[in-house]
């Protein structure tokens, strides 16, 4: 199938034409995998692509999972999310999709069903120039740290994990900041404060304009794009009804770009009310910590019964 490719923004983002994806197979999703490493970011408009056909195309990327918290309002399918707002109930914080699993998202395939005339437009912004532009010194600092998400916008502060705060994706090579103001807690490694300044600082500065695309919507538009170096966000502006369903490519496995150099933060002087902010951190660690001698246990038993019966 022969495309064109109009790119949309200096730093990401391009539009697609004249590639039908209801008709893709092997080829054409091996062409699309080398257009999105390339454009982090991908716009097909003029798709109108049903859900059967939705979920095939994304097949050919990897695995497909629906939301692990949300539930779909209408659809009935288990690999598909479905969100549908009017007046508010978007993602309007800068956010990768599931940053508080151990294995986040790999990329995200949306289908525009149904969009406001004005409003609703969702931005990008390029995790790789977020890296590379900050100053050396700040790039060996983050590459030392780990910061620990969860998911407490949906409900759930239970569920959380570690990732490092600069990443390697495994395809490019490439290293790109992994924080997000959406599900990014606290900065591992430093105190309450230090991690609150930090963490300030790197969530607005991986947003800046100059590292951004934004897409308005048309219906029948399919997106996809690479949750391992983008963050996005959806402009909570509109007041008529916006209808998304994505499929979700599972299995990330998060690369860091550089070993932790420090132990996580232990609060030296005496306890008080601020020690409130450290509860979360310390309940994922020593969560950790259990689960580990857990681990330990069973692999000791089993080695155990290994000899008995030889």
């Amino acid at each position: 199938m022969s495309h064109r490719v109009v790119r949309l923004s200096g730093s990401l983002g391009a539009e697609v034409h004249d590639l039908p994806l209801a008709e893709a197979g092997p080829d054409e999703a091996a062409t699309i995998r080398g257009l999105l490493l390339d454009h982090q970011v991908l716009f097909f408009p003029d798709q109108h692509l049903d859900v059967a056909q939705h979920v095939a195309f994304g097949r050919h990327f990897g695995e497909l999972e629906g939301h692990p918290h949300l539930n779909n309002p209408f659809l009935d399918h288990p690999e598909v999310f479905e969100l549908v707002a009017t007046r508010g109930g978007v993602a309007d914080e800068w956010h990768s999709d599931i940053s508080f699993q151990e294995s986040p998202s790999v990329m995200a395939i949306l289908n525009m069903v149904k969009c406001p005339e004005v409003g609703g437009d969702t931005m990008w912004a390029n995790m790789y120039r977020a890296y590379e532009e900050l100053s050396a010194p700040l790039q060996e600092l983050c590459e030392g740290l780990t910061a620990l998400h969860d998911a407490t916008p949906h409900g759930k502060p239970e569920k959380m994990t570690i990732h490092p705060v600069v990443r390697v994706h495994p395809e490019t090579g490439r290293k790109s900041l992994f924080v997000n103001e959406h599900f990014t807690r606290r900065i591992v490694e430093l105190s309450h404060e230090e991690s609150d300044h930090l963490l300030d600082y790197l969530t607005r500065w991986a947003t800046n304009t100059r590292f951004t695309v934004r897409y308005r919507w048309q219906q029948g538009t399919l997106a996809m794009w690479d949750n391992r170096c983008t963050q996005h966000f959806v402009l909570n502006d509109f007041n008529e009804e916006r209808i998304i369903q994505r499929v979700t490519v599972m299995g990330d496995q998060v690369e860091a770009a550089g070993e932790a150099r420090w132990e996580p933060y232990v609060r030296a002087r005496h306890a008080g009310a601020t020690s409130r902010y450290d509860r979360q951190l310390n309940k994922y660690l020593k969560r950790k910590v259990q689960s580990l001698e857990s681990n330990a246990k069973k692999a000791n038993t089993l080695e155990v019964q290994g000899a008995l019966e030889m």
